[in-house]
């Protein structure tokens, strides 16, 4: 019996070994191909960058300049930053209103977030880019309160499984000992949140970070840009790319989010378990 799970345990580690090496390849290539030269990247894309092929840090430099990386990096890290503290705090505060205080006005607001879920960004894409023209919000600014609007269903829905498990009379006592609601939320439950909050944190800035679709359609491009949108720049005439400069563009983005992803992973199994409990 024992050697049996040994083996079904063996099998199991090779097959996910094997899964997880097929979504780590592409950016091991991404990072190989960024030391090559333009021609050798189409040619030999698989091979180790050596010789004649390897340039160094050309590409990159190239790339910082003709995309103005470093502005658009900026841009990206305030919109991301600050989107998903506004996402957080507000859908957070929302999630604990439902779930303690029970009624018509709040069951609405909790299936609106539920359908907010379902609804394709597709439908309402060229809608909001209208309206967001109209009200003035191809901003940055305007941008950030776009991104809680569309990353409020999911957040919501989480932060309302994890008030669930949270003791009522742990509030109680606070209010006992003369809290107000405003006091016992940001004391007491918003601290007890931390696990849901850092996996919300991580699944929002993945998505905003990489996002081109919503700034494009939103932002004026002629004053802001996010590193996705930058990148399409190194478009050339008649659909030539530089993907030298591309890839090394490509590298420098990708690192901040890894770097965020690796420090922060330990809280999201802990964030989604205790999102999924059921009231």
């Amino acid at each position: 019996m024992n050697a049996r799970k040994t083996k079904h345990g063996t099998l199991l580690t090779v097959i996910f070994s094997v899964i997880s090496l097929a979504y780590v390849f592409p950016i091991v290539l991404v990072l190989i191909n960024s030391f090559k030269k333009k021609a050798y990247i189409s040619k030999n894309p698989f091979s180790i960058p050596t010789g004649k092929m390897f340039v160094g840090i050309e590409n990159y430099t190239r790339g910082i300049e003709r995309t103005k990386f470093w502005e658009a990096f900026g841009w990206n890290v305030f919109i991301t930053v600050f989107s998903v503290l506004v996402i957080i705090l507000c859908t957070s505060m929302t999630a604990w209103y439902i779930t303690r205080v029970k009624g018509a006005m709040s069951s609405t607001i909790y299936y609106l977030c539920l359908f907010a879920m379902i609804v394709p960004f597709q439908m309402v894409m060229f809608t909001l880019s209208k309206i967001a023209n109209m009200l003035h919000l191809n901003t940055p600014w305007g941008l950030i309160i776009i991104y809680l609007g569309f990353g409020a269903g999911l957040s919501v829905f989480m932060f309302c499984g994890f008030v669930k498990s949270i003791p009522l009379e742990i509030e109680e006592a606070a209010m006992m000992d003369g809290c107000n609601p405003l006091q016992t939320y940001f004391r007491v439950v918003f601290p007890i949140m931390k696990p849901t909050c850092v996996t919300v944190a991580i699944l929002q800035a993945m998505w905003i970070w990489n996002d081109y679709l919503l700034p494009y359609l939103v932002l004026d491009i002629k004053k802001f840009m996010n590193i996705p949108i930058a990148v399409q720049y190194l478009k050339g005439g008649y659909g030539s790319i530089d993907m030298g400069a591309m890839m090394g563009v490509l590298v420098l983005a990708i690192i901040p989010i890894i770097v965020f992803y690796l420090f922060c992973q330990k809280y999201i199994i802990e964030g989604v378990v205790a999102g999924a409990v059921k009231g």
